[in-house]
C-alpha cells in the first residue's frame, strides 16, 4: 500500500509538543481521522517507534487548525490526545499548552495574516467551545520565536505567547460544580468535582497518603495510588454527567498541598494515567478556580486571593505556573478571564507519511 504525504508543522507549545495540521488536509470522518493520527504518532508502542510521538502523554498531542465561522473567533483549534501504548485517540479534552502554538502555527500556515509587530489571534477551541486570545510577536510580519520569556519545564528562553481564556466555566459539563456540591465524598475521600477549562477531580494529597511534593517518578511508581485514584475518577465521571470515562482522559485529576515556596498552592496533576511532568495550562486554570471557589477541598490549604484581579501561582514538580485570574464572587462564582504566559517554538516542518 502506498503511503500518503500530509503537510504538517512540528511544534512545542508550552510544556507539550506534537504535530500541527491544517484540518483541510485531514480525513473528515472521525474514525478515519483517529486511524490517521494513530499511525502518525505511532501509538501502540511505549516508544512510539513507528511514528513521531515521544513516548509520553505530553509528546503525543495533536493540534488541527482551520478558519473559524464563529462570530468572534478567527481560528478553530481542534485537539486530539493520542495514547502512547494504546491504539486510541481521545477527542474530548483540550490542551492549553499546545494552544500556545496555535497562533504561531496559524500564521505559519497562512490561515491568518501577521501584523507588523504583534498579532492577536482569536481562537475557538472546538473541543470545549472555549474562546481564547493569543498574543504573538510578529516583527516585520514574521513569527518571532526567540525571546526572554522563561517557563518552568522548558529549558532556555523564548518569545512570550500570552493566552487570555474567556468563558471557560462548564467546558464539558455546562456547570462550575457539576454535582452542585463544593465537596463530594467518593470512596471515603473528599473531592471537588469542578469544570473550569477542563473537568477535574481534585483532592487533598494527605487524604491519599501523599505529601503533595513528590516527584513525577515517585508518583508514577505508586501503583496503589493510581488504582485508588482511577476508581474515584471513574465514579466521578458518572456523577459529573460524563458517563463511562474508563477510556477517556477526562476528567483529569489533581491533588493539592500547602505551598512550599510562597505560591498559592502546591499541586500534582495527572493526565490521568501518569503524572504530568509540570502542569497543564487548562489544569492550572481549573486548580486556580478551585482555590477561589468557597468550600472546596482547597479551603485551608491554599493561600487564596480575596480580591480580583489576582495572581495565582501553582507550584508543580518542575517549578511553578502563574495564572492571572479576573473573577467575581458576588452570588455565584464567575471567572471573567484567566491569563497565562507560555512560549512556543517551531521545531520542524514538512510532510508526514502514513499508510
Amino acid at each position: 500500500m502506498p503511503q500518503k504525504a500530509t503537510p504538517f508543522l512540528f511544534m512545542r507549545g508550552g510544556t507539550s509538543r506534537g504535530p500541527f495540521f491544517n484540518s483541510a488536509d485531514l480525513p473528515e470522518d472521525r474514525e478515519a481521522l483517529a486511524d490517521f493520527l494513530i499511525h502518525a504518532i505511532g501509538a501502540g508502542h511505549p516508544l512510539n517507534i513507528d511514528g513521531i510521538g515521544g513516548g509520553n502523554a505530553v509528546t503525543t498531542k495533536v493540534a488541527m487548525l482551520s478558519p473559524s465561522d464563529h462570530d468572534w473567533a478567527e481560528i478553530d483549534y481542534f485537539f486530539a490526545q493520542v495514547s502512547v501504548e494504546k491504539r486510541t485517540v481521545d477527542f474530548k479534552p483540550s490542551c492549553g499548552n499546545m494552544l500556545a502554538g496555535v497562533g504561531p502555527a496559524a500564521i505559519e500556515m497562512g490561515l491568518i495574516p501577521a501584523g507588523s509587530e504583534t498579532t492577536w489571534v482569536c481562537i475557538r477551541n472546538t473541543n470545549t467551545e472555549a474562546l481564547i486570545e493569543a498574543e504573538v510577536r510578529t516583527p516585520g510580519g514574521t513569527v518571532e520565536y526567540a525571546g526572554e520569556a522563561r517557563i518552568d519545564g522548558v529549558p532556555g528562553t523564548a518569545a512570550p505567547v500570552l493566552l487570555n481564556f474567556m468563558e471557560v466555566i462548564g467546558s464539558k459539563t455546562g456547570a462550575l460544580l457539576p454535582t452542585g456540591n463544593a465537596v463530594d465524598t467518593i470512596g471515603g475521600v473528599d473531592v471537588t468535582l469542578i469544570d473550569v477549562a477542563v473537568p477535574m477531580v481534585i483532592g487533598r494529597a494527605r487524604d491519599f497518603g501523599l505529601s503533595g511534593y513528590e516527584t513525577k517518578a515517585e508518583l508514577d511508581a505508586n501503583e496503589d495510588y493510581f488504582a485508588r485514584m482511577e476508581a474515584i475518577r471513574i465514579e466521578a465521571g458518572v456523577l459529573m454527567g460524563l458517563g463511562d470515562v474508563s477510556e477517556s482522559v477526562v476528567p483529569k485529576f489533581a491533588v493539592l498541598a500547602e505551598p512550599k515556596d510562597g505560591g498559592t498552592v502546591a499541586a500534582r496533576y495527572f493526565m490521568p494515567w501518569d503524572t504530568h511532568p509540570a502542569m497543564a495550562v487548562t489544569g492550572s486554570i481549573c486548580i486556580g478556580a478551585c482555590c477561589i471557589v468557597p468550600g472546596t477541598v482547597a479551603e485551608g490549604i491554599a493561600n487564596a486571593p480575596e480580591t480580583s484581579p489576582a495572581p495565582v501561582q501553582i507550584e508543580h514538580p518542575m517549578g511553578a505556573i502563574d495564572v492571572a485570574m479576573s473573577f467575581s464572587t458576588d452570588g455565584a462564582f464567575q471567572l471573567n478571564r484567566a491569563g497565562v504566559l507560555r512560549t512556543a517554538r517551531k521545531l520542524a516542518s514538512g510532510e508526514i507519511f502514513v499508510p
